[in-house]
């Protein structure tokens, strides 16, 4: 059978895969994208109408990476009149160092200022707080399906392309590039791949030596406001045995708030995903004494995936002409622009480094 030749492969069509697609457009290349799924499907973690922008972190690298993301946001720019990241800003507090956190985004120049719990109850009336609140105005939520659609157009309108509904079943390495089987039993042939197929990265590279990969199903859920206010994005750092996790949320146009614990889910096979509602009663509790803006009784949960590592940290790495992008922790979709850069840097240079730790060992 004769073999389709490629610049770069890109195996993988959720955000990441296509905004590292759409990284390498813009330096002149023509990738193609291999989804094993059809267009739009719900079995990863891509799909839904918003995602956290949460830029309350502290470490270095993650500061690092969420300065290039927010540069290829801005790049996106607006779609329907709308940009596709909307800055309404973000509450975190609870049970964290408001100081550190504050401190890693003044060495970015991201703006942010610490509120008493009056003056962040006053502003936020449906919302609790138990102590200081650290506010930024640069952050809110992220268009998810939206973004999808758009890297896909800009993949496609520079040259590249997005199949969908075409599996990878193995991923071949040799001295002179990388050849890519397809399930229908085409081939692709390519310097080299990049593989970012979250909850199916293991068993599509046996052969590169990766960390603990767990899978989860994670079930947050929308709220029914009770009327009509304001509402930022949020993470809640809950004591260790109130409630199961650290909570996070973001009002969903149309849909309500949605409200989640972090990295709570049951571990599962992802061919063999139940779909199932978990911990909705803890949930919706969690929302009656913290959130009284909200309708506990009015819970309508979502099911994704999280694929993480065991410390959280991202997987961005190259091993030999194979290019892995995994472990995104449940916290990665903000970041998908500048993780599209950093795989897009990894794939055309072999001397390319992602900050130490996301590399593997």
């Amino acid at each position: 059978m004769s073999i389709e030749h490629t610049d770069v492969i890109v195996v993988g069509g959720g955000v990441m895969g296509l905004a590292t697609a759409w990284a390498l457009v813009r330096r002149g290349l023509a990738p193609v994208v291999l989804e094993r799924f059809a267009r739009g499907h719900r079995e990863g973690a891509s799909h839904g109408a918003t995602r956290n922008f949460n830029n309350a972190y502290d470490e270095e690298h993650y500061l690092d990476l969420l300065v290039r993301a927010r540069q290829g946001w801005d790049a996106l720019g607006s779609v329907g009149g709308e940009p596709l990241l909307r800055l309404h800003g973000l509450v975190t507090h609870g049970d964290l160092d408001i100081a550190a956190v504050q401190s890693g985004l003044d060495t970015r120049g991201i703006p942010s200022a610490v509120l008493s719990q009056a003056e962040a109850g006053a502003r936020w009336p449906g919302m609790h707080f138990g102590g200081d609140v650290l506010w930024s105005s640069d952050a809110g939520v992220v268009r998810a399906a939206e973004t999808l659609r758009e890297l896909e157009r800009r993949i496609v309108g520079g040259g590249g392309e997005v199949r969908w509904s075409t599996p990878a079943v193995r991923i071949d390495e040799d001295s002179a590039g990388v050849t890519v089987d397809i399930a229908d039993g085409g081939r692709l042939r390519a310097e080299t791949v990049v593989v970012t197929v979250g909850a199916w990265t293991r068993t599509l590279l046996p052969q590169v030596d990766l960390p603990r990969l767990t899978v989860t199903e994670e079930t947050p859920a929308h709220f029914r406001p009770l009327a009509d206010a304001p509402w930022p994005s949020f993470n809640h750092y809950v004591q260790p045995g109130t409630y199961p996790a650290t909570v996070y949320g973001m009002p969903t146009p149309g849909e309500g708030v949605k409200v989640g614990f972090h990295r709570v889910g049951d571990e599962v096979d992802p061919d063999g995903r139940p779909h199932l509602p978990t911990r909705q009663r803890a949930l919706s509790d969690y929302v009656r004494e913290w959130m009284p803006g909200l309708d506990p009784a009015s819970a309508e949960a979502i099911s994704c995936t999280y694929t993480s590592t065991d410390d959280g940290a991202f997987v961005l790495d190259r091993r030999g002409r194979i290019v892995v992008g995994a472990g995104f922790s449940g916290h990665g979709f903000k970041f998908a622009p500048g993780v599209g850069g950093v795989l897009a840097d990894l794939a055309i240079d072999p001397s390319a480094r992602a900050a130490t730790p996301f590399r593997l060992p």
